[in-house]
Parts: structure tokens; sequence; C-alpha cells
């Protein structure tokens, strides 16, 4: 099984082609957009890794976009006792829900390739992952 390590939103994630992940939310992108990261800091499978320094030139991964969104709100709670001080804030941060469609390798050859989903089948998924 073929894998890649990529850096998007100042964060490294290890993706597999299929893999539905959510990530720091991508600026001027609509859904069903094609997204290419070219950071690749590593890429590999069961006999072969190849390393970058820090990246490796030439190596890409594709991906889809699925949904922008907003993720449940955290509450920030801040009380002095005895001084009937209380502060109560919130905040949601934005993400971005992409699929994990194909992996190259420095010279362009497809290390991996994720297999084709009916539309049915991306709400399933979509449903799945949102309740994790």
């Amino acid at each position: 099984m073929s894998y890649a390590v990529i850096q998007t939103g100042g964060k490294q994630y290890k993706v597999k082609s299929g893999e539905i992940l959510k990530i720091e939310k991508l600026p001027e992108s609509k859904p069903d957009a094609k997204i290419e990261f070219k950071e690749i800091l590593a890429y590999g499978d069961n006999k072969i890794i190849e390393i970058g320094t820090p990246i490796v030139q030439g190596a890409k991964v594709e991906a889809n976009l699925i949904k922008n969104s907003k993720n449940r709100t955290v509450l920030i709670f801040k009380k002095r006792r005895r001084q009937n001080s209380r502060r109560k804030n919130g905040h949601r941060q934005e993400f971005s829900m992409i699929r994990i469609n194909k992996i190259f390798s420095k010279d362009g050859k497809i290390l991996s390739e994720a297999e084709k989903i009916s539309k049915s089948s991306k709400k399933e998924e979509i449903k799945k992952e949102v309740s994790k």
C-alpha cells in the first residue's frame, strides 16, 4: 500500500489513496475542485521509501475537495475567583474535507490511485467521516 507524507496548513499528514481527511481550510476553494499538494516530504510503499531534503522535487498528491465547513464550537471560559469576573468566549475552526485520489512519484509515475466512487457512496462516506 503506497503512502505519502504531505505538508499543508502548518501540519503534516500521512495519506493513502482513497482516504478522506479534515485539514486546515484551503483559501479560495470550491467543492468538487481538484487540489494538488506539491510539498511532499516522503513517499513509499512496502519495498521502497523516498525521503526529501526537506521536500521531494517533482512528487505530488492529487485530491478532490469534498466540502468546506466549521468544526464544533470550542468554549473558552475564564473565571477569577472572588472577583466577580467571568469571561465566556467561543470559537469554530474552519476546515476543508478532502479525498486523496492519486499519489505521484518524483518521475511522474502513479504510485497509487483511488477507485472511482458514485455520487450516492460519496454522501455515505461523508456521513461516516463526520460521525467519527
